[in-house]
């Protein structure tokens, strides 16, 4: 399967993705090489990786965090740089970041940070970090339960997509990649969207390589998220909230980031027919699919209002302005629309109302 040329790197898939990292560790002479795992990855996707390296790749050294978004966070980050430091980890290194959106994140922002930058190279293990995680370049941790509020842009060596480790996901986690992959067709391609409401086999090599090819292309075209990536926030202004406010609440059960997102996007659904001409047919559209794959989540007015509050956080946000991603139609974003206030309470009565 043809790899996909990133701004100054490549994805590659499958059986290139294996033939790429050992071509890759061949032909640069790195001092050492460090592998950053989970406790789920290293139990049940390292040893697939080692399988198909067949020892041509080797570590000299593995560490292993604990999963979750709950731990993405500066004091994570501090155990992974004393770690390379105690283990020699010079300029002249690569770290390999086998996990989700979650590791890679935190692995790549270490790697950009520790001795002012070593290589990195990406080998995402969920449906969401694959078609998400994998192509712009974002790396950082969350602040609190804020989310992605400390970080840098700082590309890879490479990203390895490989669909055999999604075998290694219950369903609810390959469900959550799939809110970012319609998320793909609202904001871009209305063909794509409709081609996986259809579908009951999105995790597969040929989708997954369409949403990154999708997401690949507003990256080239804005690396620094200054005009048209902004798109790819659509449903996260109110989603990112959502996920947040319920991972900072013991109270509460945490929400997946898909979870979450899908909450957002029909929110913002909302907005796009009231502020910006969304037809209600495609407003309808939008519901029924998000909620044909993902759970109904209740909200109290406390909870709302909460969720609203937080908002003020997002990193869209320019001169004390929220601003949202909005949908004119399906296939069409547009970027920093301003929403009164008062609308929030209405998204959220038409959510619970679904």
């Amino acid at each position: 399967m043809e790899s996909i040329k990133s701004h100054s790197y490549e994805v590659h898939l499958e059986e290139l993705a294996e033939a790429a990292l050992r071509q890759h560790v061949a032909k640069n002479n790195y001092s050492k090489i460090f592998l950053l795992v989970d406790s789920n990855t290293h139990k049940h996707c390292l040893p697939l990786l080692q399988k198909k390296m067949q020892g041509k790749v080797q570590f000299d050294a593995i560490y292993e965090i604990k999963p979750g978004e709950e731990h993405k966070h500066i004091n994570t980050c501090m155990l992974v740089w004393q770690w390379l430091s105690d283990e020699g980890a010079d300029r002249k290194s690569l770290l390999i970041n086998l996990g989700g959106g979650v590791l890679t994140d935190l692995g790549g922002f270490v790697a950009s940070t520790f001795k002012r930058g070593i290589d990195f190279i990406n080998i995402p293990t969920t449906l969401l970090a694959m078609v998400d995680a994998s192509v712009g370049g974002k790396t950082g941790v969350d602040l609190g339960a804020l989310k992605n509020q400390i970080g840098v842009i700082n590309q890879p060596q490479m990203v390895l997509v490989i669909p055999d480790f999604l075998a290694t996901l219950e369903s609810r986690q390959l469900t959550s990649g799939f809110a970012e992959m319609l998320k793909h067709g609202l904001i871009t391609d209305q063909s794509y969207w409709q081609s996986l409401r259809e579908t009951k086999d999105y995790a597969n090599a040929t989708t997954i390589q369409k949403s990154i090819a999708i997401k690949n292309t507003v990256v080239a075209e804005d690396p620094t998220e200054q005009g048209i990536r902004k798109i790819l926030n659509f449903g996260h202004t109110l989603g990112h909230a959502i996920e947040s406010y319920f991972l900072e609440n013991p109270e509460k059960q945490s929400l997946l980031h898909g979870e979450a997102i899908a909450v957002g996007m029909i929110l913002e659904g909302y907005l796009s027919h009231k502020l910006q001409g969304l037809s209600a047919l495609s407003l309808q559209e939008i519901k029924e699919t998000f909620l044909t794959h993902f759970d109904h989540v209740m909200f109290s007015l406390e909870d709302i209002h909460s969720i609203v509050e937080l908002l003020k956080y997002d990193k869209k946000n320019a001169y004390g302005d929220i601003n949202f991603v909005l949908l004119q139609a399906i296939g069409k974003a547009v970027t920093d629309i301003q929403v009164p206030p008062e609308m929030f309470t209405d998204a959220f009565a038409y959510y619970k109302e679904a």
